[in-house]
């Protein structure tokens, strides 16, 4: 099998344990404890952007414990896009630490670097819109999205293709 068309399927699975994961989770907690648990995602699929797909898309329960705790306080002292920063900064140690905890293997900023990055996306996409430079039609902006998170999180967050490794 290509090594690329593995790291899409690695993808499409690491996707799939996630929505199917916590929805059953959310099912369980529902029949068991009567407890109505508010959905994880909200059609990741269909995110216009990258702030919409990491602001109101992507693991809402971490955009809802990071707004208030990060995002509000530091935007509102020194604006949006230090506050954007600053939750892609935390999200990103606090991935690095999960993590650690999972396989006990020493971080390696990987992790931290793609959320970084995605900060920084974010705050350029943002002003490219507020600018008027950057208003893709809505077919072509899903695409581009979802394409630009894949391609930086195979190359940030994935293991090398099979190909690479030493024999």
């Amino acid at each position: 099998m290509h090594p690329y068309l593995l790291l899409a399927i690695y993808c499409c699975h690491i996707y799939l344990i996630l929505d199917l994961g916590l929805a059953s989770i959310a099912k369980i907690a529902t029949g068991l404890l009567g407890l109505e648990l508010e959905p994880q995602f909200n059609n990741p699929l269909g995110a216009s952007s990258l702030q919409d797909f990491w602001g109101r898309r992507w693991n809402l329960m971490v955009s809802s414990i990071l707004r208030p705790s990060v995002y509000d306080p530091v935007q509102a002292r020194w604006g949006f896009d230090a506050g954007i920063l600053a939750t892609f900064f935390v999200s990103g140690l606090m991935h690095e630490l999960m993590f650690y905890y999972l396989t006990l293997a020493l971080p390696t900023g990987e992790v931290t670097a793609f959320f970084v990055l995605h900060g920084l996306l974010t705050v350029a996409e943002r002003k490219a819109r507020k600018a008027g430079w950057w208003r893709p039609h809505p077919v072509v902006a899903a695409p581009l999205a979802l394409g630009l998170i894949v391609g930086t999180g195979v190359l940030a967050l994935l293991p090398a293709p099979p190909e690479s490794y030493d024999n």
